[in-house]
């Protein structure tokens, strides 16, 4: 055998390696945080206060009658701890799309105002309107969407910098409406409220997590198939748009990662940051390239820890889940500018 045929087998044998390479890590990333979100669901299910052994968890989900336990697995632990690997999943993703789509670190959907809408549509409906239950949480579904278009129209396509600012200043300003909201609100709806303005997991019902699960199953698979095209997006959408990749696409993408925070807050009120720290977190450990199912395991894992620390870290308080990951995310928020800041003067 020549030399020259032996070399382009060499390169084709190298190329396939260097392909091999990114996807062997990014197997062994997503691997290693669903064991980590294992590992965080198990605690929140069967530590704290009371714990619960592995053969009664599996006696109790069979049907047994353990009193005190059952009704505490049934009614409080196990459908806290589902409900945060769905909303942080929402989240998460939603977050990750937000980011690599508009390729800004802080284009997240608690950033640019579009929780905040789901939240002070749900405190007007609340308020205002007296609704409750279904109604309600459509009302915050429709807040995020409204909020989301006319982010977008007032921005335009001058670039997700504008975008950003115009979400900020629509986030100040849907925070202003819940404030004066909260102040005309009874003291029955002053509770109700209070759910909307930090985000908890207290008090979920297993027809709310049914829901949830049956939403995700259909957005998730739809949010994936429609992202196979996010790294040539995120190349700008000059490049984008002349390997065939339109605006109506990235608009698509957007508004069903939209639908997924809408879903989220519906569920579990706008938990601060979550959506924020799941894409760079994600990306740091894939080598800097984006992955949706790890930003997604990153926010369940967030959700799902965060509220073990918020019920357990103070013994007799429990705090919402929202202040756990707001003391979290706020640093981390700090961090990401400070970074962003050096890598730009060096």
């Amino acid at each position: 055998m020549s030399t020259t045929s032996v070399e382009p087998t060499r390169s084709v044998d190298v190329v396939r390696k260097a392909r091999r390479a990114p996807r062997r890590h990014h197997v062994f990333v997503v691997a290693a945080l669903a064991v980590v979100l294992f590992g965080a669901f198990v605690a929140r299910v069967l530590l704290g206060n009371f714990i619960i052994t592995v053969p009664d968890f599996f006696r109790i989900l069979g049907g047994a009658e353990i009193p005190g336990a059952t009704f505490l697995l049934m009614s409080e632990k196990l459908p806290r701890a589902i409900l945060g690997v769905l909303v942080g999943v929402a989240f998460g993703s939603a977050g990750a799309v937000f980011q690599s789509t508009l390729r800004n670190p802080l284009a997240s959907p608690d950033i640019v105002g579009v929780s905040l809408g789901a939240s002070a549509s749900a405190v007007f409906a609340i308020v205002v309107l007296d609704l409750q239950g279904l109604a309600l949480s459509i009302a915050a579904i429709v807040g995020a969407i409204a909020i989301a278009v006319a982010v977008r129209l007032v921005a335009g396509s001058d670039g997700s910098y504008r975008l950003v600012l115009v979400g900020v200043t629509a986030a100040a300003a849907m925070t202003a409406v819940v404030h004066y909201l909260f102040t005309r609100a009874n003291e029955f709806d002053a509770l109700l409220v209070l759910r909307w303005l930090t985000g908890a997991l207290n008090g979920v019902t297993w027809p709310t997590i049914w829901i949830l699960l049956g939403f995700l199953v259909v957005l998730v698979p739809a949010l994936i198939w429609t992202a196979r095209s996010a790294q040539i997006v995120q190349l700008g959408p000059d490049v984008a748009t002349g390997l065939g990749v339109s605006r109506r696409h990235t608009d698509l993408l957007l508004l069903i990662a939209v639908l997924l925070t809408a879903l989220g807050v519906a569920a579990a009120g706008p938990v601060a940051f979550v959506a924020f720290v799941a894409g760079p977190i994600s990306r740091a450990l894939n080598g800097g390239r984006t992955t949706l199912v790890g930003a997604a395991l990153v926010g369940a894992i967030v959700m799902v820890a965060g509220d073990y620390i918020a019920d357990y870290a103070v013994p007799g308080v429990s705090f919402p889940v929202g202040v756990v990951t707001g003391a979290f995310g706020a640093p981390f928020l700090l961090w990401l500018l400070a970074a962003g800041r050096a890598g730009r003067k060096a």
